[in-house]
């Protein structure tokens, strides 16, 4: 039986306000697990470029915040949708601070810049949850090595930063970092349409088959702010697909806790584009095989 993760991306403010509703009460009736990752800082989704996705389907409000309107505070305004969450019984876990900001700037940011983000972002997380964060995902799988090295200085039982196959320890310019990496290993939705070629339905089958192509696990990415509005129908369609296929529906806590973590793979990491994006992400590279 083929488990899939199920990596839901928070990222605005009406995201968090009506597609995480709209997830919970779908993934209920489906009696599927997942895990949320929320934004808790302002919406900026205003500065984001529309050639961008998903900012390319975001609605006209989510467009002017941070621009022509002030930008909302998610981590204080949503407070009552991310505890919905958690008391319905799902994973939840720390996206990002300024999710546009983190997506602009860390790839070349400095330390006391990132470390600032993740630091605002953990401790809102805490002041909500009444717990610290066990686990992180990088807006939009871009990152660097300061952010990396983070994820183990903060003692995370995961991360999910980066593109690849399947979890491992991941290794950068040489230096181990003791955090698995769970990556997020189908295509999304909005990177199928990116091409303008492909219908959502066309996505839709072509998901429904990939799990099946490739053996192993897996982590699909899906955002309040898509599968959880705009594309909630398709997303519906696919969870039911998947299920009538004996596929598993998982929270990524529990994908990397039936695994041994001491024995997981060393992976160097890379960075490189991925299609449907545009810009560099963070992907799971070749395996590290230390000079003897």
């Amino acid at each position: 039986m083929t488990r899939i993760a199920l990596k839901i991306d928070v990222d605005s403010y009406r995201g968090t306000l009506h597609g995480v509703p709209a997830l919970i009460d779908l993934l209920q009736r489906h009696r599927a697990a997942a895990s949320f990752f929320f934004s808790f800082g302002p919406d900026h989704g205003g500065r984001e470029s529309r050639r961008l996705s998903p900012a390319r389907y975001h609605d006209r409000l989510t467009r002017l915040y941070g621009l022509l309107l002030p930008a909302p505070r998610i981590g204080v305004r949503c407070v009552d949708g991310m505890l919905q969450a958690r008391a319905a019984g799902f994973e939840v876990a720390v996206h990002a601070w300024d999710r546009v900001g983190w997506e602009t700037r860390s790839p070349s940011a400095a330390n006391a810049w990132i470390e600032a983000e993740m630091t605002l972002a953990c401790r809102r997380f805490t002041d909500i949850f009444g717990e610290q964060p066990h686990a992180c995902a990088a807006p939009g799988w871009r990152t660097n090595r300061h952010a990396l090295r983070l994820t183990q200085r903060l003692g995370l039982g995961y991360a999910s930063d980066c593109r690849g196959t399947s979890p491992f320890i991941p290794v950068i310019d040489g230096e181990i970092v003791l955090c698995p990496q769970l990556p997020t290993t189908l295509p999304t939705i909005d990177e199928l349409l990116a091409t303008g070629s492909t219908s959502v339905e066309q996505a839709i089958e072509r998901l429904v088959e990939e799990p099946s192509r490739i053996a192993g696990d897996h982590v699909f990415t899906l955002r309040a702010e898509l599968e959880g509005m705009c594309f909630l129908p398709a997303f519906a369609r696919l969870l039911g697909e998947w299920q009538a296929r004996g596929h598993a529906s998982s929270t990524l806590r529990e994908l990397i806790g039936s695994r041994n973590i001491v024995t997981l793979p060393r992976h160097e990491v890379a960075f490189a584009s991925i299609p449907g994006r545009i810009g560099q992400r963070m992907l799971q590279g070749k395996a590290f095989l230390p000079a003897e």
